[in-house]
């Protein structure tokens, strides 16, 4: 399989190097200092850039009939943009804030606390995200999807980087080192505390994530979720 690398940093070597063993061909490893020239040829894209290169990559590949696999976050005001621009060019689409087996088996684990914890009012939720000194968003991407999979089983109706009001679920961001990302999910009732922790030990599992996101999606059209890669419906 032939595979485009929309972003070239850090994130992109480690998907190179896991793309390369895997038997694919890397025909672009774009950075801001080369073109799009080599996406048409690809049978998948792989977005790991920055927010104000995301929306621009992900746009040059369905416009070069190319399907996208993006774990870029940070850009989201543009999602719906870019669903419309997928849907336009019958293009195949993937966006996911985390692409690590462990995180999206730790995401059903949080929408499964939440919805056991829904009907005990006296636990007040909160998260922590501790990510390396250079990430440009905060939160996380990853600290906004567990948000938003309390959200959708609770009674909570908003998440924020300030004080918590009562329907509110408070994300403490942290930027230390080099730390490749850690989230805990916090239930806190003046009894006892309940907590649910993911500590990601390198970036190999985000790469071979998103690696096997591209193989999964090479010929599709429509959008997914890595759900749908890995089977976890």
């Amino acid at each position: 399989m032939k595979i485009a690398l929309l972003g070239y940093g850090k994130m992109g070597k480690v998907i190179e190097r896991i793309a390369l063993e895997r038997g694919h061909e890397i025909v672009l490893k774009k950075d801001e200092f080369n073109t799009y020239d080599g996406l048409a040829t690809a049978d998948v894209a792989i977005d790991f850039s920055v927010p104000s290169a995301a929306v621009s990559n992900i746009s040059a590949s369905f416009n070069a009939n190319v399907p996208v696999v993006s774990g870029t976050t940070g850009w989201l005001e543009h999602y719906d943009e870019m669903i419309a621009l997928c849907n336009e060019k019958k293009g195949g689409f993937i966006s996911s804030s985390n692409f690590s087996l462990g995180v999206n088996i730790f995401f059903g684990l949080n929408e499964y606390l939440a919805k056991i914890m829904k009907q005990f009012d006296s636990y007040k939720v909160s998260m922590e995200e501790i990510h390396h000194i250079h990430k440009l968003d905060a939160p996380s991407g990853t600290a906004i999807s567990l948000a938003q999979g309390v959200i959708e089983n609770s009674n909570y109706k908003n998440w924020t980087l300030d004080d918590a009001k009562a329907n509110e679920i408070r994300i403490e961001a942290k930027r230390i080192g080099e730390v490749p990302g850690t989230h805990t999910v916090n239930y806190d009732s003046a009894i006892d505390s309940i907590e649910i922790k993911h500590t990601a030990h390198n970036r190999e599992g985000f790469a071979l994530g998103a690696v096997i996101a591209a193989e999964w999606l090479a010929g599709k059209k429509g959008i997914f979720s890595m759900k749908d890669v890995l089977n976890l419906q």
